[in-house]
């Protein structure tokens, strides 16, 4: 039932989105949303919180592909920087193993918003070897609670990964010559 009300959210989500990331207002509607989602997908059923990871209903299911295959295995699927400044730019580390029976090939890493941005290895990850996936967030712009994921697209099953950063982003404070 919750996944069905999770769906309009990340709608809504992703048309603010594509109309811009400079409106001040559009950012603080977007902030509420994900720590909605984020709020949604903490306390739902192990069946609501699995949508989030899965294809949309009308797209084709994924096969699993025949014969072995690389796996992630993060020592952490989540970060959170606590309460930072607006304007702050901060960076987090997510270390992984490749425990799977193939090398691991990471074809690209995409963040939720341009405010997020993710650099993954290039090169294959061997069996049993380790890799790291840096995350930027830069907060400008960003009061508030932000919930932020980072998308993994790699020859694993399934395809994609998430990984997540949040914060408490510190309004900076308004200068006293500017227009309100």
């Amino acid at each position: 039932m919750k996944s069905i009300k999770l769906i309009p959210v990340f709608v809504a989500v992703v048309a603010m989105i594509a109309t811009g990331c400079s409106s001040g207002d559009v950012e603080s509607r977007i902030a509420r949303l994900e720590g909605r989602v984020a709020e949604l997908e903490g306390s739902g059923t192990a069946a609501a919180r699995s949508t989030s990871t899965q294809p949309a209903a009308t797209a084709e299911p994924e096969v699993k592909p025949e014969g072995p295959l690389p796996a992630f295995t993060f020592n952490e699927e989540s970060h959170d920087f606590g309460t930072i400044n607006e304007g702050d730019e901060v960076e987090h580390i997510f270390a992984f193993t490749n425990t799977g029976d193939a090398p691991l090939i990471i074809s690209s890493a995409t963040g939720s918003c341009g405010c997020t941005v993710p650099e993954w290895p290039k090169e294959p990850i061997g069996i049993g070897e380790k890799g790291e996936i840096k995350v930027k967030f830069n907060s400008r712009k960003k009061p508030g609670i932000q919930n932020k994921t980072v998308t993994i697209t790699s020859n694993t099953y399934p395809k994609q990964t998430r990984i997540k950063i949040k914060a408490n982003v510190t309004p900076a404070p308004k200068d006293a010559n500017s227009p309100s």
